[in-house]
């Protein structure tokens, strides 16, 4: 929806292939730092979903490990807040024009025309769409990234389950990104308003339950949360069961965000589909969005204000730099990134005293002691 609302506001017109009867949106919650912001001030929604969301003006972080205590805390001197995913994708499609989403359209495979050596989109419904340029914002497991032979996407070896909980008389939490690790569970929370918080519980060894239904889903977080103190028992005990969902956290390697080749004729990613990353520095979002905003920029660099109607008069070989360009751009923020959210993560997921220190070290080799500077990077305007 964001790539396609940037291209719309470039003036290249796009069709957003659907494969739900209705827009919808899974998950609760997305951490939205500064970056992000910029980019969906640059689209255009950013007014109107500050209208439902708090501020955030601390990041605390505590380690409790044999019965000790440490604690790291900062200061966020830049815009961040935690959006509702249902409020941010119903900004980003009341903002495109009518009739460019097409629902009920499941992508089954994808091939170059042999004459045109466009892309040809196939429909499950029989269908088939003869495109232009294809973008493939459709997730970690994604059709189009297949189409590219990327490598597949590697996994963390933890879950992570994220809610809602609404409290009608008030949290009383303060502002704050609050993350406390304790054992094998890793569990955060987010004021979203007064009186709603978005959390997360990721368990960093717990493989074995599938979580089939959202009760089973809410019975496993009462499990992981047990040893937990009475009010984070208590935020997951009462929480909106219908809100949680349950993934298996999962990563593009650095290396394969460094040497993949996200191009193949005008075909490239987006989001997920392109650098699917761990929640650990919450930039799957924001980095999404800034993927939307750099492509449609390199596109309508390339194929100037005349060639908006779908692209028609434009060349293949001009769609193609115009995607380089993007891929080039992206590719060290995103490598940045990886890095960053592969080290942090592994760094809380290992139960070795040495590993972790590794791990640190190399953190603050690769990137300071500044570890939130990637928040203040700016994506540039459409």
């Amino acid at each position: 929806l964001a790539t396609s609302i940037a291209l719309h506001r470039k003036g290249i017109k796009s069709v957003v292939l659907e494969r739900a009867e209705k827009v919808r949106s899974e998950g609760a919650g997305i951490g939205t730092l500064s970056n992000g912001w910029r980019a969906l001030d640059q689209l255009g929604v950013g007014d109107r979903l500050r209208l439902n969301s708090s501020l955030i003006h601390k990041a605390r972080t505590m380690l409790i490990e044999n019965g000790k205590k440490r604690e790291f805390v900062s200061n966020i001197v830049d815009e961040a807040r935690c959006i509702k995913r249902n409020d941010l994708v119903e900004a980003l499609s009341d903002a495109l024009p009518k009739g460019t989403i097409r629902f009920g359209s499941h992508i089954v495979s994808i091939e170059q025309d042999k004459t045109t050596l466009f892309p040809v989109v196939h429909l499950a419904n029989g269908n088939s769409i003869k495109a232009k340029v294809l973008i493939g914002c459709d997730g970690a497991n994604s059709i189009v990234s297949d189409y590219l032979q990327l490598n597949p996407k590697k996994a963390f070896a933890c879950r992570a389950v994220r809610g809602f909980t609404k409290y009608p008389n008030g949290h009383g939490f303060p502002q704050e990104v609050l993350r406390i690790k304790q054992g094998n569970v890793l569990i955060g929370r987010l004021p979203l308003t007064d009186n709603q918080v978005f959390w997360f519980l990721v368990h960093m060894q717990d493989n074995n339950h599938n979580g089939k239904d959202q009760e089973s889903i809410a019975n496993l977080c009462r499990k992981w949360a047990d040893d937990l103190s009475e009010d984070w028992k208590e935020m997951v005990k009462i929480c909106n069961v219908e809100s949680l969902t349950l993934t298996h956290l999962r990563y593009r390697a650095p290396s394969e965000i460094m040497l993949g080749k996200f191009r193949r004729g005008t075909v490239t990613v987006a989001g997920d589909a392109m650098h699917v990353m761990g929640p650990f520095l919450a930039q799957g979002g924001s980095a999404a969005l800034e993927d939307a905003v750099v492509l449609a920029r390199c596109l309508a660099r390339k194929v100037g204000p005349d060639h908006g109607d779908l692209l028609k008069d434009c060349s293949m070989k001009n769609i193609e730099e115009a995607i380089d360009e993007y891929v080039d751009e992206r590719r060290m923020r995103l490598l940045g990134l990886s890095v960053q959210t592969y080290l942090t993560g592994r760094s809380l997921q290992t139960s070795s005293k040495v590993l972790r220190l590794m791990f640190i070290a190399l953190l603050l080799l690769l990137f300071g002691r500044d570890q939130i500077r990637h928040t203040r990077y700016d994506c540039g305007r459409l």
